[in-house]
């Protein structure tokens, strides 16, 4: 059953859909591609935008700042861009930066945000500072004491780089043997790497929308890939992995996980929208925090747009709504003629 919040948010999108014009949102430019580790994924989620943003009649224009360089974006008139990169240089505060230095309106979180969301240590010190339950986790370097490491987090155990996302350089970890090469790996992608408590148990995904005390959870979606194991390949590209939505939770557990992922979103400061991802301990049914993200894909497997048609939202009305929280974005001119005066 859908609640109260998520069934006015429907209501409000049909609205929108009924009744704006295309001209409201002038000259729009989808950033697509980039250059961080995620930019396959990135140019399919743009081209799913920058499609869907033509189909409704908005005149919107594809940018890649992986081929052209970003600080010419101001030669092409935008007024306003909808961000589909993905990783860093993209969904890591860098652009959104960059973006209100030139005033240019914009999709998602914003600076702060963007910076500590994809910061694995940096959200999970937020999280655990709310007292937001999320797995242990230990930093590592090349000096690491590995039988130390799985002592305190025992096995398996999971690595990955504090800054990348789609699970790229992400190894679950069995033995301590293990442990070395999957911090080498780990390390190729990100001088801080993460070695994480490994939570056996159902995964789920809770997609938001919204900003502050006006937060909405689409919703959730169990994520069942083969041997449990939702890597790149079984994110991307297979067909293998199956979706539950909804998920089919008790609902008393259904709705703690809602109250956890969007406290967990507002704890970051996020806006926009946003996907926390979650696993449920299968011995204790407790939930744990993984990480979120704030500029979630939008490709054909992605999971925002599924969750939003779980709603009764198309993906065209999706993308519409999301732009059009740009209209309501604004920068402090003064500060900025301040900072760039100096």
């Amino acid at each position: 059953m859908r609640s109260l919040a998520l069934q006015q948010w429907v209501k409000e999108v049909d609205d929108l859909s009924m009744s704006f014009k295309p001209s409201t949102y002038g000259r729009v430019g989808v950033l697509y591609g980039g250059r961080s580790g995620e930019r396959e994924v990135s140019l399919q989620s743009g081209q799913g935008v920058l499609d869907a943003l033509i189909k409704l009649g908005i005149d919107a224009h594809p940018y890649d700042p992986g081929v052209m360089p970003i600080e010419k974006i101001t030669q092409e008139k935008f007024d306003r861009v909808f961000i589909a990169l993905h990783g860093r240089w993209g969904e890591d505060g860098t652009m959104q930066g960059f973006l209100e230095q030139i005033s240019l309106p914009y999709t998602g979180s914003g600076v702060l945000a963007s910076a500590m969301a994809i910061d694995k240590q940096v959200t999970k010190n937020i999280w655990l500072s709310q007292g937001l339950s999320t797995p242990q986790f230990r930093m590592l370097s090349a000096h690491s004491n590995w039988e130390e490491v799985v002592n305190d987090l025992g096995l398996p155990l999971i690595v990955k780089p504090a800054r990348e996302g789609s699970s790229l350089g992400l190894t679950k970890v069995k033995h301590v043997s293990e442990l070395k090469a999957a911090f080498e790996l780990a390390a190729k992608l990100d001088r801080d790497v993460m070695a994480e408590q490994c939570i056996v148990g159902d995964e789920l995904t809770c997609p938001m929308i919204g900003h502050g005390m006006h937060v909405r959870a689409l919703p959730m979606i169990r994520i069942q890939a083969p041997d449990a194991n939702y890597d790149y390949h079984h994110k991307y590209v297979s067909n293998d992995t199956q979706y539950i939505c909804p998920p089919g939770l008790d609902s008393n557990l259904e709705d703690a996980i809602e109250k956890l992922a969007i406290q967990s979103y507002q704890a970051l400061g996020c806006s926009g929208w946003g996907r926390a991802d979650v696993m449920i301990d299968r011995a204790t049914q407790k939930p744990y925090l993984l990480e979120m993200n704030t500029s979630p894909g939008m490709t054909s497997h992605s999971l925002v747009p599924m969750a939003a048609k779980q709603a009764g939202i198309s993906y065209e009305k999706l993308v519409l709504w999301i732009l059009h929280q740009t209209l309501n974005q604004q920068f402090d001119q003064t500060y900025l003629r301040t900072e760039l005066s100096k």
